[in-house]
Protein backbone atom coordinates (compact mmCIF):
# COMPACT_ATOMS: atom_id res chain seq x y z
CA UNK A 1 0.00 0.00 0.00
CA UNK A 2 1.32 3.43 -0.92
CA UNK A 3 -0.64 5.52 1.60
CA UNK A 4 -2.85 4.86 4.61
CA UNK A 5 -4.87 7.85 5.78
CA UNK A 6 -6.28 7.75 9.29
CA UNK A 7 -9.44 9.85 9.54
CA UNK A 8 -12.10 10.59 6.97
CA UNK A 9 -12.86 14.26 7.54
CA UNK A 10 -12.14 17.02 5.05
CA UNK A 11 -8.36 16.70 5.26
CA UNK A 12 -8.34 12.92 4.96
CA UNK A 13 -10.87 12.73 2.15
CA UNK A 14 -9.29 15.50 0.07
CA UNK A 15 -5.80 14.04 0.50
CA UNK A 16 -7.12 10.61 -0.47
CA UNK A 17 -8.77 12.00 -3.61
CA UNK A 18 -5.70 14.02 -4.57
CA UNK A 19 -3.24 11.14 -4.12
CA UNK A 20 -5.52 8.67 -5.89
CA UNK A 21 -5.88 11.04 -8.84
CA UNK A 22 -2.07 11.19 -8.95
CA UNK A 23 -2.07 7.40 -9.39
CA UNK A 24 -1.27 6.11 -5.90
CA UNK A 25 -2.93 3.27 -3.99
CA UNK A 26 -4.73 4.80 -1.01
CA UNK A 27 -6.60 3.27 1.92
CA UNK A 28 -8.61 5.59 4.16
CA UNK A 29 -9.74 4.53 7.65
CA UNK A 30 -12.81 6.12 9.25
CA UNK A 31 -14.07 4.97 12.64
CA UNK A 32 -17.68 6.04 11.93
CA UNK A 33 -20.04 5.41 9.02
CA UNK A 34 -21.07 8.08 6.52
CA UNK A 35 -23.12 10.21 6.67
CA UNK A 36 -22.77 11.59 10.19
CA UNK A 37 -22.70 14.93 12.00
CA UNK A 38 -19.59 16.59 13.45
CA UNK A 39 -19.14 19.47 15.87
CA UNK A 40 -18.11 22.12 13.37
CA UNK A 41 -19.08 25.65 12.40
CA UNK A 42 -19.71 24.50 8.79
CA UNK A 43 -18.49 27.70 7.15
CA UNK A 44 -15.70 27.31 4.60
CA UNK A 45 -13.76 30.08 2.88
CA UNK A 46 -13.93 30.35 -0.91
CA UNK A 47 -10.13 29.99 -0.98
CA UNK A 48 -10.69 26.22 -1.35
CA UNK A 49 -12.89 26.35 -4.46
CA UNK A 50 -10.20 26.15 -7.19
CA UNK A 51 -8.66 23.11 -5.49
CA UNK A 52 -11.97 21.31 -4.97
CA UNK A 53 -12.82 21.88 -8.63
CA UNK A 54 -9.48 20.44 -9.69
CA UNK A 55 -10.26 17.35 -7.63
CA UNK A 56 -13.64 17.07 -9.38
CA UNK A 57 -15.68 17.84 -6.27
CA UNK A 58 -17.11 21.30 -6.89
CA UNK A 59 -19.64 21.70 -4.03
CA UNK A 60 -22.14 23.66 -6.15
CA UNK A 61 -24.49 20.65 -6.65
CA UNK A 62 -24.87 20.47 -2.85
CA UNK A 63 -26.55 23.90 -2.94
CA UNK A 64 -24.47 25.54 -0.21
CA UNK A 65 -25.37 28.92 1.23
CA UNK A 66 -23.28 31.79 -0.16
CA UNK A 67 -21.87 33.91 2.66
CA UNK A 68 -20.55 37.41 2.01
CA UNK A 69 -20.87 39.25 5.34
CA UNK A 70 -19.50 38.83 8.84
CA UNK A 71 -21.02 40.08 12.09
CA UNK A 72 -19.82 39.96 15.69
CA UNK A 73 -21.62 41.02 18.84
CA UNK A 74 -20.36 41.78 22.33
CA UNK A 75 -22.05 40.06 25.31
CA UNK A 76 -24.28 43.10 25.78
CA UNK A 77 -25.37 42.93 22.13
CA UNK A 78 -23.31 45.70 20.53
CA UNK A 79 -22.90 44.78 16.83
CA UNK A 80 -20.08 45.07 14.35
CA UNK A 81 -20.65 44.10 10.69
CA UNK A 82 -18.14 43.87 7.85
CA UNK A 83 -17.91 42.38 4.35
CA UNK A 84 -15.93 39.18 3.80
CA UNK A 85 -13.31 39.99 1.17
CA UNK A 86 -13.15 36.51 -0.37
CA UNK A 87 -16.45 35.22 0.94
CA UNK A 88 -17.33 31.65 1.70
CA UNK A 89 -20.06 29.06 1.69
CA UNK A 90 -22.02 27.12 4.26
CA UNK A 91 -22.51 23.37 3.93
CA UNK A 92 -23.16 20.73 6.58
CA UNK A 93 -20.44 18.20 7.29
CA UNK A 94 -23.20 15.57 7.12
CA UNK A 95 -23.63 16.33 3.42
CA UNK A 96 -20.13 17.47 2.42
CA UNK A 97 -18.22 14.57 3.97
CA UNK A 98 -20.57 12.02 2.41
CA UNK A 99 -20.18 13.74 -0.98
CA UNK A 100 -16.38 13.58 -0.74
CA UNK A 101 -16.53 9.97 0.46
CA UNK A 102 -18.59 8.95 -2.57
CA UNK A 103 -16.16 10.74 -4.88
CA UNK A 104 -13.19 9.02 -3.22
CA UNK A 105 -14.75 5.57 -3.64
CA UNK A 106 -15.58 6.35 -7.27
CA UNK A 107 -11.95 7.39 -7.83
CA UNK A 108 -10.67 4.07 -6.49
CA UNK A 109 -9.78 4.92 -2.89
CA UNK A 110 -10.27 1.97 -0.52
CA UNK A 111 -12.42 3.40 2.27
CA UNK A 112 -12.82 1.27 5.38
CA UNK A 113 -15.61 2.59 7.57
CA UNK A 114 -16.14 1.67 11.22
CA UNK A 115 -12.42 0.95 11.42
CA UNK A 116 -10.17 2.27 14.18
CA UNK A 117 -6.38 2.58 14.03
CA UNK A 118 -4.85 2.02 17.47
CA UNK A 119 -1.13 2.43 16.74
CA UNK A 120 1.37 3.30 14.02
CA UNK A 121 4.89 1.89 14.07
CA UNK A 122 7.77 2.85 11.77
CA UNK A 123 10.54 0.46 10.70
CA UNK A 124 13.50 2.62 9.74
CA UNK A 125 15.34 -0.30 8.15
CA UNK A 126 12.45 -1.16 5.84
CA UNK A 127 11.43 2.52 5.52
CA UNK A 128 7.87 1.36 6.09
CA UNK A 129 4.97 2.04 8.46
CA UNK A 130 2.67 -0.54 10.03
CA UNK A 131 -0.80 0.60 11.07
CA UNK A 132 -2.38 -1.52 13.81
CA UNK A 133 -6.17 -1.83 13.70
CA UNK A 134 -8.49 -2.43 16.64
CA UNK A 135 -9.32 -5.98 15.46
CA UNK A 136 -5.66 -7.00 15.31
CA UNK A 137 -5.13 -6.53 11.57
CA UNK A 138 -1.98 -4.77 10.40
CA UNK A 139 -1.65 -2.58 7.32
CA UNK A 140 1.78 -1.80 5.81
CA UNK A 141 2.18 1.59 4.15
CA UNK A 142 4.96 3.65 2.64
CA UNK A 143 3.32 6.81 4.00
CA UNK A 144 0.83 7.36 6.82
CA UNK A 145 -1.18 10.57 6.96
CA UNK A 146 -3.01 11.39 10.20
CA UNK A 147 -6.20 13.39 9.61
CA UNK A 148 -8.16 12.15 12.59
CA UNK A 149 -9.35 15.42 14.10
CA UNK A 150 -8.86 17.37 17.27
CA UNK A 151 -8.02 14.57 19.71
CA UNK A 152 -7.50 10.81 19.43
CA UNK A 153 -6.02 7.91 21.34
CA UNK A 154 -3.38 7.94 18.60
CA UNK A 155 -2.14 11.20 20.08
CA UNK A 156 -1.39 9.32 23.28
CA UNK A 157 0.33 6.55 21.32
CA UNK A 158 2.46 9.15 19.51
CA UNK A 159 3.24 10.78 22.90
CA UNK A 160 2.20 14.22 21.70
CA UNK A 161 2.86 16.94 24.27
CA UNK A 162 -0.56 18.63 24.07
CA UNK A 163 -2.38 15.38 24.87
CA UNK A 164 -1.05 15.28 28.44
CA UNK A 165 -2.44 18.77 29.16
CA UNK A 166 -6.11 19.14 30.03
CA UNK A 167 -8.00 21.65 27.91
CA UNK A 168 -10.90 23.61 29.42
CA UNK A 169 -12.88 23.95 26.19
CA UNK A 170 -15.92 22.11 24.89
CA UNK A 171 -18.00 22.60 21.78
CA UNK A 172 -21.76 22.24 21.26
CA UNK A 173 -23.56 22.16 17.91
CA UNK A 174 -27.15 22.14 16.63
CA UNK A 175 -28.86 22.45 13.29
CA UNK A 176 -31.79 24.84 13.46
CA UNK A 177 -34.35 26.62 11.32
CA UNK A 178 -34.09 30.36 11.94
CA UNK A 179 -35.75 32.50 9.22
CA UNK A 180 -34.84 35.74 11.03
CA UNK A 181 -31.19 35.22 10.05
CA UNK A 182 -30.02 36.43 6.60
CA UNK A 183 -28.51 33.57 4.61
CA UNK A 184 -25.53 35.61 3.39
CA UNK A 185 -24.33 36.38 6.94
CA UNK A 186 -22.10 34.56 9.40
CA UNK A 187 -22.58 35.89 12.93
CA UNK A 188 -20.45 35.38 16.04
CA UNK A 189 -22.07 36.28 19.35
CA UNK A 190 -20.03 36.56 22.53
CA UNK A 191 -21.11 35.57 26.02
CA UNK A 192 -19.33 35.05 29.34
CA UNK A 193 -16.60 32.41 28.85
CA UNK A 194 -17.48 31.67 25.26
CA UNK A 195 -18.91 32.62 21.90
CA UNK A 196 -21.42 31.17 19.45
CA UNK A 197 -21.52 31.15 15.68
CA UNK A 198 -24.52 30.85 13.40
CA UNK A 199 -24.61 30.69 9.62
CA UNK A 200 -26.66 29.09 6.88
CA UNK A 201 -25.97 25.72 5.33
CA UNK A 202 -28.08 23.88 2.73
CA UNK A 203 -31.87 23.37 2.68
CA UNK A 204 -32.83 26.47 4.70
CA UNK A 205 -30.95 25.04 7.70
CA UNK A 206 -28.56 26.97 9.94
CA UNK A 207 -25.59 25.68 11.89
CA UNK A 208 -25.53 26.95 15.47
CA UNK A 209 -22.29 26.04 17.21
CA UNK A 210 -20.66 27.44 20.33
CA UNK A 211 -17.47 27.12 22.33
CA UNK A 212 -17.41 27.42 26.09
CA UNK A 213 -15.62 25.92 29.09
CA UNK A 214 -16.25 22.90 31.28
CA UNK A 215 -16.25 25.31 34.23
CA UNK A 216 -19.11 27.26 32.67
CA UNK A 217 -21.12 24.09 32.11
CA UNK A 218 -20.36 22.71 35.58
CA UNK A 219 -21.52 25.94 37.19
CA UNK A 220 -24.95 25.62 35.58
CA UNK A 221 -25.36 21.86 35.57
CA UNK A 222 -26.83 21.17 32.13
CA UNK A 223 -26.55 22.50 28.61
CA UNK A 224 -30.14 23.89 28.63
CA UNK A 225 -29.44 25.74 31.88
CA UNK A 226 -26.13 27.06 30.53
CA UNK A 227 -27.91 28.38 27.45
CA UNK A 228 -30.76 29.93 29.45
CA UNK A 229 -28.59 31.57 32.09
CA UNK A 230 -25.41 32.49 30.19
CA UNK A 231 -25.85 32.52 26.40
CA UNK A 232 -29.22 34.26 26.69
CA UNK A 233 -27.59 37.25 28.40
CA UNK A 234 -26.59 38.27 24.87
CA UNK A 235 -29.82 39.64 23.32
CA UNK A 236 -29.05 38.17 19.89
CA UNK A 237 -28.56 34.71 21.36
CA UNK A 238 -31.65 35.18 23.54
CA UNK A 239 -33.72 35.79 20.42
CA UNK A 240 -32.20 32.80 18.65
CA UNK A 241 -32.70 30.44 21.59
CA UNK A 242 -36.32 31.58 21.98
CA UNK A 243 -37.38 31.37 18.34
CA UNK A 244 -35.17 28.90 16.45
CA UNK A 245 -36.54 25.44 15.68
CA UNK A 246 -33.96 22.90 16.86
CA UNK A 247 -33.57 19.94 14.47
CA UNK A 248 -31.45 17.70 16.72
CA UNK A 249 -33.03 15.66 19.55
CA UNK A 250 -29.75 16.19 21.41
CA UNK A 251 -26.86 18.52 20.55
CA UNK A 252 -23.55 17.22 19.28
CA UNK A 253 -20.91 17.81 21.96
CA UNK A 254 -17.12 17.47 21.96
CA UNK A 255 -14.85 17.89 24.99
CA UNK A 256 -11.15 18.67 25.49
CA UNK A 257 -10.74 20.97 22.47
CA UNK A 258 -7.10 22.07 22.55
CA UNK A 259 -5.71 25.16 20.84
CA UNK A 260 -2.18 24.40 22.07
CA UNK A 261 0.57 24.33 19.42
CA UNK A 262 1.03 20.93 17.78
CA UNK A 263 3.54 19.40 15.39
CA UNK A 264 2.55 18.47 11.84
CA UNK A 265 4.99 15.52 11.81
CA UNK A 266 5.14 12.92 14.60
CA UNK A 267 7.22 9.71 14.42
CA UNK A 268 7.29 9.99 10.61
CA UNK A 269 3.49 10.36 10.41
CA UNK A 270 2.37 13.46 8.49
CA UNK A 271 -0.56 15.23 10.16
CA UNK A 272 -3.09 17.58 8.64
CA UNK A 273 -6.33 19.31 9.57
CA UNK A 274 -7.11 19.65 13.26
CA UNK A 275 -4.59 16.91 14.07
CA UNK A 276 -1.82 19.30 13.02
CA UNK A 277 -3.17 22.48 14.56
CA UNK A 278 -6.54 23.92 15.48
CA UNK A 279 -7.47 27.51 14.73
CA UNK A 280 -9.89 29.11 17.17
CA UNK A 281 -13.51 28.77 15.96
CA UNK A 282 -13.93 32.53 16.34
CA UNK A 283 -11.80 32.86 13.20
CA UNK A 284 -14.06 30.49 11.24
CA UNK A 285 -11.47 28.98 8.94
CA UNK A 286 -10.66 25.48 10.20
CA UNK A 287 -12.41 23.72 7.31
CA UNK A 288 -10.42 25.64 4.69
CA UNK A 289 -7.19 24.91 6.55
CA UNK A 290 -7.97 21.18 6.56
CA UNK A 291 -8.53 21.18 2.79
CA UNK A 292 -5.41 23.25 2.12
CA UNK A 293 -3.35 21.03 4.42
CA UNK A 294 -4.45 18.02 2.37
CA UNK A 295 -3.19 19.72 -0.79
CA UNK A 296 0.18 20.54 0.79
CA UNK A 297 0.59 16.96 2.01
CA UNK A 298 -0.46 15.39 -1.29
CA UNK A 299 2.10 17.37 -3.30
CA UNK A 300 4.98 16.31 -1.06
CA UNK A 301 3.80 12.70 -0.62
CA UNK A 302 3.48 12.33 -4.39
CA UNK A 303 7.08 13.49 -4.82
CA UNK A 304 8.26 11.00 -2.17
CA UNK A 305 6.38 8.07 -3.71
CA UNK A 306 7.91 8.87 -7.11
CA UNK A 307 11.42 8.82 -5.63
CA UNK A 308 11.95 12.57 -5.94
CA UNK A 309 12.27 13.12 -2.17
CA UNK A 310 13.84 11.11 0.62
CA UNK A 311 11.87 10.43 3.80
CA UNK A 312 13.80 13.15 5.63
CA UNK A 313 13.27 15.61 2.78
CA UNK A 314 9.55 14.78 2.65
CA UNK A 315 9.09 15.51 6.33
CA UNK A 316 11.20 18.67 6.27
CA UNK A 317 9.42 20.02 3.18
CA UNK A 318 5.96 19.33 4.56
CA UNK A 319 6.87 20.86 7.92
CA UNK A 320 8.13 23.98 6.14
CA UNK A 321 5.08 24.24 3.86
CA UNK A 322 2.63 23.77 6.71
CA UNK A 323 4.25 26.37 8.95
CA UNK A 324 4.65 28.89 6.15
CA UNK A 325 0.96 28.63 5.32
CA UNK A 326 -0.68 28.17 8.71
CA UNK A 327 1.55 29.22 11.62
CA UNK A 328 0.78 32.95 11.18
CA UNK A 329 -2.97 32.20 11.05
CA UNK A 330 -2.81 30.20 14.27
CA UNK A 331 -0.91 32.97 16.04
CA UNK A 332 -3.48 35.55 14.97
CA UNK A 333 -6.27 33.18 15.97
CA UNK A 334 -4.88 32.75 19.48
CA UNK A 335 -4.51 36.54 19.80
CA UNK A 336 -8.11 37.09 18.66
CA UNK A 337 -9.31 34.41 21.10
CA UNK A 338 -7.88 36.42 23.98
CA UNK A 339 -9.96 39.46 22.93
CA UNK A 340 -13.26 37.65 23.28
CA UNK A 341 -15.11 35.44 25.77
CA UNK A 342 -14.57 37.84 28.69
CA UNK A 343 -17.43 40.35 28.91
CA UNK A 344 -15.45 43.52 29.61
CA UNK A 345 -12.68 42.78 27.12
CA UNK A 346 -15.21 41.72 24.48
CA UNK A 347 -17.11 44.99 24.87
CA UNK A 348 -13.89 46.98 24.49
CA UNK A 349 -12.76 44.93 21.47
CA UNK A 350 -16.06 45.31 19.60
CA UNK A 351 -16.26 49.01 20.45
CA UNK A 352 -12.70 49.63 19.26
CA UNK A 353 -13.05 47.63 16.04
CA UNK A 354 -16.28 49.48 15.18
CA UNK A 355 -14.27 52.70 15.18
CA UNK A 356 -11.28 51.14 13.41
CA UNK A 357 -12.57 49.04 10.46
CA UNK A 358 -9.09 48.78 8.91
CA UNK A 359 -7.90 46.85 11.97
CA UNK A 360 -10.83 44.48 11.65
CA UNK A 361 -10.04 43.81 7.98
CA UNK A 362 -6.40 43.16 8.92
CA UNK A 363 -7.42 40.64 11.59
CA UNK A 364 -9.74 38.86 9.17
CA UNK A 365 -7.08 38.67 6.47
CA UNK A 366 -4.67 37.28 9.05
CA UNK A 367 -6.84 34.22 9.61
CA UNK A 368 -7.66 33.51 5.94
CA UNK A 369 -5.52 32.52 2.98
CA UNK A 370 -5.64 33.07 -0.76
CA UNK A 371 -7.31 30.88 -3.36
CA UNK A 372 -5.05 27.92 -4.17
Amino acid sequence: MDVVIIGGGLGGLCAALDLRRRGHAVTLLERRQYPFHRVCGEYISNEVLPYLRRLGVDPTPLQPAHITRFQVSSPAGRLLTAPLDLGGFGISRYRLDAFLYQAAVAAGVTVRQQTTATAVEFDAGANLHTVQLAGGEQLPARVVLGAYGKRSSLDRHLQRAFFSQRSPYLGVKYHVRYPAMPRDLIALHNFADGYAGISAVEDDIYCFCYLTTRRNLKAHGTIPQLEAQVLAQNPHLRQLLASAEVLYPQPEVINEISFAPKSCVENHVLLCGDAAGLITPLCGNGMAMAVHGAQLAAVRVDAFLRGQLSRAALEAAYHYDWHQEFAPRLRVGRAVQRLFGQPLLSEVAVGTLRLWPAALRTLMRGTHGQAF
